[in-house]
């Protein structure tokens, strides 16, 4: 979260993803001054494990500056999709602690070709 370039929302995001390896992948979002071009920590960090070849993800911890959870945005839970194995875990982590989702409860019917 710490690395997130966020000048324009100033809403900076971290992410983990726990592949099926084991390995972690970290990421933060990116923002652009065209808006569009920006990608979520959600993202960053499932593309980061991909390119590494990880091709399952068990599961995700999300982070951002307010100290409030924050649920992942449409995009990233239709790329959550792609590579998650069953059941696959969501963890908000807030000043408060941290609240467990699957994948599915945030997803219920994901697009599949």
């Amino acid at each position: 979260m710490e690395s997130a370039h966020a000048p324009y929302s100033n809403f900076k995001v971290g992410a983990a993803v726990l592949g099926a390896s084991g390995r972690v992948y970290s990421g933060c979002n990116v923002e652009n001054a065209s808006y569009g071009l920006s990608i979520c920590a959600e993202r960053v960090a499932i593309f980061k494990a991909v390119s590494e070849g990880e091709q399952e993800i068990q599961a995700i911890a999300i982070a951002n500056s307010t100290g409030k959870p924050a649920f992942p945005c449409g995009a990233c839970r239709q790329v959550m999709a792609e590579f998650a194995v069953d059941g696959m875990e969501i963890y908000l982590v807030s000043d408060e602690g941290v609240e467990k989702h699957t994948l599915a409860e945030l997803l219920p019917h994901a697009f599949r070709l």
